[in-house]
């Protein structure tokens, strides 16, 4: 038998499992069946603030999914942590794969029924956080060969969803995919997506406002045009480079960056020159913020707070305005400094605030990202400013202390009749 860690020193609970057994007749504390269709024998196991994902599958397939998983974690895609990968057991068992679950993740089943969850339209960021992360895996050149809800899990991403990958076991990788191996991708996705949309609309589980049929005849053109404005070329006159800006202004506000682009000379006659976009990356804004703060976040969640930082910036230039002598302008502050000062001054302040058992129901960017939202509600409430002190404590007392924790595992399996309280949402005042 042999068991490959990745990170023993993190996880040394893993060790203890006990592995001499077929997965489904193990009984430990807090281990639970999960819910949905499956093609092997998967459990739930929390140990302490952690909770892992079993899955017992044949040797070559846990070897491939490891290597696979640790492969799109290493290109920064966004998946789950792979924790371990079993092999070689002498029972002649089938070997075992461990994925940490992702805290604050929702599956398709809570996010789609709409229980407990108002977010305002909700098929159509649902269908944008699966294409986007579609193209990601493309561009990287991942096959991803069976995308579907099932194998999909998501997150808040300041009032838009993102979608992680969760199951590789058909997926390849290559140098560059070639239009067909996208086109099947594509053609995977849309009868899979459909399948599990109208799995839920039967069981009388999916939301009213969702159309399967709506969302799923969407798959292709989104794609189509999130690829094209990631990688196709562009023409214009040499006179008329700022449009090279706005490609960028585009991208970046798509959450990518360029790292590489190359203008060639047409040779037409006509003086045009030809904008290619080499190498595309997803998390533009992530990246910066935690640049200049260290704060991990989501795409959307680091958008929100560096639009925060900025303003927080114009804040701290306008008191040194005011506090500088008239005939002197004093200098901008650079953002890094700015930042710096914001999260010193503004955001943890703020997070200490927080009642410590509230603090976990949301991620802190997301909370922050929530306050932000109050706030602005508040003051259109109130015709003036509020502040965020005022807001926060507003935000805790109204919306924050009745929201069901979203730091819950995977759907588990329950006894029937068993009422599940599902994670909850930010509403507005």
């Amino acid at each position: 038998m042999r068991l490959q860690l990745t990170n023993p020193s993190e996880h040394p609970a893993v060790a203890e499992f006990p592995f001499d057994l077929p997965l489904e007749d193990w009984r430990l504390p807090d281990m639970h069946g999960v819910l949905g269709l499956h093609r092997h024998v998967v459990r739930l196991i929390e140990v302490g603030d952690v909770s892992y994902v079993l899955k017992e599958l044949p040797d070559p397939l846990v070897q491939r999914e490891y290597r696979m998983l640790r492969e799109l974690a290493e290109e920064g895609l966004p998946t789950v942590e792979v924790v371990a990968a079993l092999v070689g057991r002498s029972n002649g068992a089938d070997g075992i794969l461990i994925t940490r679950h992702l805290d604050y993740a929702l599956p398709y089943r809570t996010l789609l029924s709409g229980r407990g969850l108002t977010i305002p339209y909700l098929g159509d960021r649902m269908l944008d956080a699966m294409v986007s992360l579609l193209v990601r895996l493309h561009l990287a050149g991942f096959y991803w060969g069976d995308c579907s809800l099932s194998n999909t899990l998501f997150r808040r991403d300041a009032g838009a969803l993102s979608a992680y990958i969760i199951d590789v076991e058909t997926s390849e990788r290559y140098e560059q995919l070639t239009d067909g191996q996208r086109q099947l991708d594509i053609d995977i996705a849309v009868e899979n997506i459909a399948g599990g949309l109208l799995d839920l609309q039967a069981g009388g589980l999916l939301r009213v406002d969702i159309d399967p049929y709506e969302v799923t005849d969407e798959i292709e053109s989104r794609y189509e045009g999130l690829m094209a404005e990631l990688t196709e070329p562009a023409t214009f006159a040499p006179d008329e480079a700022y449009r090279i800006e706005e490609r960028l202004r585009r991208l970046h506000d798509l959450g990518y960056d360029v790292d590489e682009m190359e203008i060639v000379d047409t040779q037409d006659g006509r003086g045009t020159l030809r904008y290619m976009p080499r190498v595309v990356e997803h998390g533009y804004h992530a990246q910066r913020l935690k640049n200049l703060t260290g704060l991990t976040t989501t795409e959307n969640q680091a958008r929100r707070l560096l639009n925060d930082i900025r303003a927080f910036g114009a804040e701290l230039q306008q008191a040194r305005r005011a506090a500088a002598p008239p005939d002197r302008e004093p200098k901008p502050l650079p953002l890094n400094v700015v930042a710096v000062r914001w999260l010193d001054d503004r955001f943890e302040p703020l997070m200490a605030r927080i009642p410590p058992a509230l603090s976990a129901k949301l991620e802190a960017a997301e909370l922050y990202h929530q306050l932000l939202e109050h706030r602005w509600f508040m003051s259109e409430q109130r015709r003036r400013d509020v502040s965020l002190e005022d807001a926060l404590d507003s935000y805790v007392d109204t919306v924050l202390v009745d929201a069901p924790d979203e730091l819950l595992p995977i759907e588990v399996q329950v006894e029937p009749g068993t009422e599940v309280e599902a994670p909850g949402t930010f509403e507005p005042l």
